[in-house]
Parts: C-alpha cells; sequence; structure tokens
C-alpha cells in the first residue's frame, strides 16, 4: 500500500457546499461534469475549462444520479423513481414514476459497460429500512437485482463488464458479483473490507482498479482488482461521497463531498465540505457508454 504517487493531491474546483454532493457523471460531449446535491434538489455542472464556476439546476424532487442518453439528456434517479433532465432547458420528463416508499429515496447508480443503468433506494432515515438495487435496459421496466440493502453504494463494473461491486455501506465493506452474458447476476462475495469510515461512490479506471470514497475517513482508495489497497489519498474533509473521472484524457478524478449530518463546528472547521475536488491519475477512467448502447461486456 501507498499514499498518492502522482504528486497531485485533491484541489477544490467548485466550493458549490451540497448538503449531500454525489453521483458525479463526465460528459464528453459537452466538456462538464454533472453532479447533484441530493438533499438539496439541486443539478450542478462545472465546465473542465472554467474551473470553480458552477451552475445549479433546481429540482422538483431529489435526484442522486444518472447516465448519458443518446440525444445528450441525463437519465436520473430520483425520489419518485426515473426521470429525463435535459440539462440544457432544464425539461424535466418522467420516464419510470415509481414509489419507492414512504422516507425512501434514490441513491447510488452507475452505467454498466452494456449500456444499463444499475441505481438503488434508501430509507432516508440513515438506512434503517433495507432498499433495494434495480438495473433498468432500455425498452424494458426496471428489474430489481439485490434487495435487502440497506444504503447502497460503491457501484461500479471491471472494463469487460464480467465483474461489478455493490456495497451496504451499513457493514463497512464492498462486495463483488459476476455478470454473465444475457446479464445474469452472480451472487455477492466480499471484495475489501474497509478499517474505519463507510464504503461511498466508486469509479473503475482503464486497469480495472476501483477508486472508493470513503465517507467519514477522510480518504479516497484505489483497489486492485483482488481487493487489495494499492493506494490512499488523504482528503481535506470528512465525508468525500463519490468519483467519477473525466476531462479530455479520462485522467483527472472528480469527487464530490457533503456536509450532512455534520456538527456545526465540524462544519466550521471543514469549509470546503460539500465541494467538489479534482486530482490528476497516471491510469485514465473509463469511457462510460450512453444508456441502451453498450461497448462491450458481458451482457452484449
Amino acid at each position: 500500500m501507498s499514499t498518492d504517487s502522482t504528486g497531485s493531491e485533491p484541489v477544490l474546483v467548485a466550493d458549490s457546499g451540497c448538503e449531500l454532493g454525489e453521483g458525479p457523471l463526465w460528459d464528453a460531449r459537452r466538456g462538464r461534469l454533472f453532479w447533484f446535491d441530493i438533499q438539496g434538489s439541486a443539478l450542478l455542472s462545472l465546465r473542465h475549462d472554467e474551473p470553480r464556476a458552477f451552475a445549479t439546476l433546481p429540482l422538483p424532487f431529489r435526484a442522486s444520479a444518472a447516465c448519458l442518453t443518446s440525444d445528450g439528456a441525463l437519465l436520473t434517479a430520483t425520489e419518485r423513481g426515473l426521470w429525463l433532465i435535459d440539462p440544457d432547458s432544464g425539461r424535466i420528463t418522467p420516464v419510470e414514476p415509481m414509489a419507492l416508499g414512504d422516507g425512501f429515496r434514490s441513491n447510488d447508480g452507475k452505467i454498466d459497460p452494456t449500456g444499463a443503468f444499475w441505481w438503488s433506494s434508501m430509507d432516508d432515515d440513515h438506512g434503517r429500512r433495507p432498499g433495494t438495487v434495480y438495473r433498468t435496459r432500455r425498452g424494458q421496466p426496471s428489474e430489481v437485482m439485490f434487495d435487502g440493502v440497506h444504503i447502497t453504494n460503491a457501484l461500479a463494473f471491471s472494463p469487460d463488464g464480467r465483474r461489478g461491486y455493490v456495497a451496504d455501506s451499513l457493514q463497512g465493506r464492498i462486495d463483488q458479483f459476476d455478470l454473465a452474458a444475457g446479464g445474469a447476476v452472480g451472487p455477492r462475495r466480499p471484495f475489501a473490507a474497509l478499517d474505519g469510515g463507510d464504503p461511498d461512490g466508486s469509479a473503475t479506471d482503464a486497469e480495472g482498479y476501483v477508486w472508493n470514497a470513503q465517507w467519514g475517513a477522510w480518504r479516497i482508495v484505489r483497489y486492485a482488482p483482488d481487493g487489495r489497497i494499492d493506494r490512499v489519498v488523504p482528503m481535506p474533509v470528512a465525508q468525500p461521497s463519490c468519483c467519477a473521472f473525466g476531462g479530455e484524457d479520462l485522467r483527472t478524478l472528480y469527487i464530490t463531498s457533503a456536509k450532512e449530518n455534520l456538527p456545526q463546528a465540524d462544519r466550521d472547521a471543514q469549509p470546503l465540505a460539500g465541494g467538489v475536488f479534482t486530482m490528476r491519475v497516471e491510469t485514465p477512467g473509463l469511457a462510460l457508454p450512453v444508456f441502451g448502447e453498450g461497448n462491450g461486456g458481458s451482457g452484449k
């Protein structure tokens, strides 16, 4: 294990002050990063070539994660199911409205290499009641992939699409599962156990290493495909929440964060909490497909 060896440290690029920043998504066509403030009911965006200048689109509901569609809209997981957001016009249209349950909202989400969108629900009362992990494929209703997961996080996929990752943050570990041809899913099995903090959002790089934001632990951790800790990157905030690769070469790691549940003294001590950070990395990330148009993987 080592600390970051690139010489790069996380740098604030958007002082967005999100209560619960989540779901970073790179849009190569627009050259923009999108992310959500879940509790603030907002979609935010930042141009790669205009650091610190971010835009905010208020939403009529809480939303948490999205994937891009072929026409540039965002297929978005929300507390009301799946909706389509046009970030240019601000138009919001229903795709698959769902009642997630009283007190439930959406949480983590990620597109897999086949172009299917995985997303989750959770009890907003700290995951007291278990939620659900869904998979949505074009032209089909969302299907339940895992249930009994209290706080779903760390959704990510290997470059070949044959392995997926998921965490129930209350268990303090990241699991892995196999994905067979046609989309069949194998049982979850342990991948990496944390020694402090909770596993939050993940992103996979081109070598199949998993970068994971670790809530409450002031760090980002890069795991090798065998679950070994490869690198630990200290963060200037206690609650990094998710990460995504972006930039023209996909070697910029974007990291969202949150100030949710921090006592006022901790908020005062962490003035950057809720902001978005970047750092340069040696290995680029994966170019994610748009919804319904996979670029490979076991499910094609």
